[in-house]
């Protein structure tokens, strides 16, 4: 990794997820990234607990609004957990329970 960036680890269909947006919010969600990989902080963001603990959520505002799921806590790779498009004020809680069942999967990985 350059630059002793922590490398990005995807869960699940997050990838492909992100592979849909528009270029706009694709920039912008890699850019973010590369903060986290650095060892700081997103321009917007927050603690998501209800996820699970040390689960950030960073806020993308381009064509819409862009939602990040990721842990970066271990220090062997950022984690994304979940990628989606925000539709409501709220995030769905569709989207809640399965960034839940992402982190829950990657605890079990890391025994």
């Amino acid at each position: 990794m350059k630059n002793g960036a922590k490398p990005i680890q995807w869960l699940g269909d997050s990838r492909d997820r992100l592979r849909r947006f528009p270029q706009a919010a694709r920039r912008e969600i890699g850019y973010q990234l590369s903060l986290i990989q650095a060892g700081r902080s997103a321009v917007d963001w927050k603690p998501i607990p209800l996820v699970g603990a040390g689960v950030i959520e960073i806020r993308v505002h381009a064509e819409g609004e862009y939602r990040v799921f990721y842990v970066a806590k271990f220090e062997d790779a950022v984690y994304v957990l979940h990628v989606f498009a925000k539709k409501t004020r709220k995030a769905a809680s569709l989207d809640v329970e399965l960034g839940k069942r992402r982190y829950r999967e990657l605890l079990e990985r890391r025994k």
